[in-house]
Order: structure tokens, then sequence, then C-alpha cells
């Protein structure tokens, strides 16, 4: 008979195993336990070769300059165009009166119809300007879409401006450099990096 035979129905009981008291962190390496029972977070990581810039980056902010001064031209073009509204219906209305054919009345009808189309045009060129100022301000907190406001503002900045050239204004050439510059400095990477950066 062996001591501690589990077959001798007469032998000493078997002692379990003894087990090592368990150390801080319930089983796992130092350091390693999960806290509270919760798997931990896998850590964020940005994707391979990305960058978000914390700073507005140099071309960005030449972009905005030049929507200021864009914008700031058209607005006092357009108030020069409402208030030289009524010179321009004299001017018409002196021009049509040469004419002994046409009758005081029609006279002064042309230069109300002159008159209102400067005030239109004028309207429009502030809501232009409107435009390019509100871009520029909302540059440093905006996202993707004052990119693409700032691209089609340019866009049709670039279109009058070059119609403007083709009548012999030669200053137009001032506003067709920016437009362009504007569309680059938006599109290209660096703008790019700003106005796609993520938003906390």
């Amino acid at each position: 008979m062996s001591y501690g035979d589990s077959n001798n129905p007469y032998g000493a009981p078997q002692q379990p195993p003894q087990q090592q008291p368990q150390q801080p962190g319930f089983g796992y390496p130092q350091g390693q336990a999960p806290g509270y029972g919760y798997p931990q977070a896998p850590p964020v990581q940005q994707p391979y070769g990305a960058s978000v810039p914390q700073t507005m980056p140099g071309t960005v902010k030449a972009a905005r300059v030049m929507l200021f001064v864009l914008g700031g031209l058209q607005a006092l073009g357009g108030v020069l165009m409402m208030v030289a509204s009524k010179w321009f219906a004299d001017k018409i209305e002196e021009a049509v009166s040469s004419d002994s054919s046409i009758s005081a009345a029609d006279a002064d009808k042309a230069a109300s119809v002159g008159a209102g189309v400067m005030i239109v045009l004028g309207i429009l060129v502030l809501a232009f300007a409107f435009w390019a100022i509100f871009t520029a301000v909302k540059v440093p907190t905006g996202r993707g879409g004052v990119r693409v406001s700032a691209i089609v503002y340019s866009s049709f900045v670039l279109l009058f401006s070059l119609i403007s050239l083709l009548t012999g204004n030669v200053f137009a050439l001032l506003s067709i450099a920016m437009g362009v510059l504007i569309i680059v400095f938006c599109a290209n990477k660096a703008g790019g990096a700003w106005f796609n950066r993520p938003s906390y």
C-alpha cells in the first residue's frame, strides 16, 4: 500500500497542488493588465506620410490677402458705379437730347434706364465683393467648402478680367494674376492639407 495512492480508500487524501499567489495585474505581466476589465483602445495612428498643419501655410495666407484685396477693390468699384449713376444718366440725356428727332420725354426715359443699369451693375459688383471678403474671413477656420468658394470666385474673376482685357483694359492683368495665384495656392498640396485638416 503506497501513501497517497488515489486507488487506496484507506490512504490519506491527496492535497491539492499549491498555487502561487496572484501578482498585481491578475496574471498579466506588470504594466499590461487591462484597466477595470475593459480592453485598452488601440493608439490613434496618422496615415502614412500624413501631416496635419498646425499653422496656416504661407501660400494660403497669400491667397487670403489677395481675396481681401480683390473684394476691397470690387466694393470700391461698386460704390463708385452707384454714385456715378446720376452723372451717367445726365450724359445719356445730353447725348440723346442733341438729336432733334428725339423728344424730351424719350431722353429722360433713356437717362433713367442708364442710371438703373449702373445701379444694378454696382449692386452685382458689391455682391461679388462680399463673396470675396466673406470667403477670406472664413479661410482660417473653414474647410473644403471655403476652398471651393475661393476657387470658384477666382474662376469668375479670371473670366471677367479676360473679357475686360479684350476691351483694352490693361489693369485687368492685375486681377488675372491674382485670380490665377488664388486658384493655385488653394488647389496645391499645402492648401489641400490646410482645408482638409481634421476638426477637433
